[in-house]
């Protein structure tokens, strides 16, 4: 089950952040991300030894990343000369079988839901018009990736972020889908496993810094 996960969540991820469609590769999947803190990400849904050592030592490029569903102190032993297990951007691999509830924004809020390019956005903001919380998500057959739940500091303990959950939750079943897939910080798990999502992997963060 973990590797199919894995496999849906790379490509909503993508899809979330308008980055090209993944590259296929014997270990996994590729995503160029151009950026400079991370040119790409390679994300192998199984976490094996041999996958791990494979993709690690075919990356030349610094900041070049590497997710797999493993945990933080397994993968470090595996991994070459160079790179280096942040575990400050290790999360959790996420699912749930999605159903609609009806959500209600909290009083003194309202919400807009757009969609476009295959992404569904969720914005929240208070009755000065002041943004309070977000939340995106990327359809992916019959399943949903969700993406970029935030919720403002000042805004923070109101509800906000369950109710951007159900919001996009319920556009997902009214658009055909039954799974939702995410990949959560510690903070985002604890919201999450409130509303019936249950952590499968951990998702260890590597980075090529050599």
């Amino acid at each position: 089950m973990v590797p199919d996960l894995v496999r849906t969540w790379a490509v909503g991820w993508a899809v979330s952040r308008h980055r090209p469609r993944p590259a296929q590769l014997p270990w996994g999947h590729y995503i160029e991300v151009g950026k400079p803190d991370q040119v790409g990400r390679h994300v192998l849904p199984d976490a094996t030894e041999s996958s791990v050592r494979e993709a690690a030592a075919s990356v030349t490029v610094p900041h070049t990343w590497l997710k797999a569903p493993v945990a933080p102190g397994t993968v470090e032993r595996w991994l070459p000369r160079g790179w280096v297990v942040d575990r400050a951007e290790t999360g959790h691999l996420m699912a749930v079988d999605l159903r609609a509830t009806d959500p209600v924004a909290p009083d003194g809020y309202t919400a807009s839901v757009e969609s476009g390019d295959g992404v569904v956005h969720v914005r929240v903001h208070d009755a000065a018009g002041e943004f309070a919380a977000e939340g995106q998500m990327a359809l992916v057959g019959e399943a949903t990736v969700v993406d970029r739940v935030v919720t403002e500091e000042a805004h923070r303990r109101r509800g906000l972020g369950d109710f951007v959950m159900r919001t996009l939750a319920d556009r997902a079943v009214a658009e055909g889908a039954s799974l939702g897939v995410l990949g959560a910080t510690d903070e985002g798990r604890a919201l999450y496993e409130t509303l019936g999502w249950k952590a499968h992997a951990p998702l260890a963060a590597c980075i090529y810094r050599p």
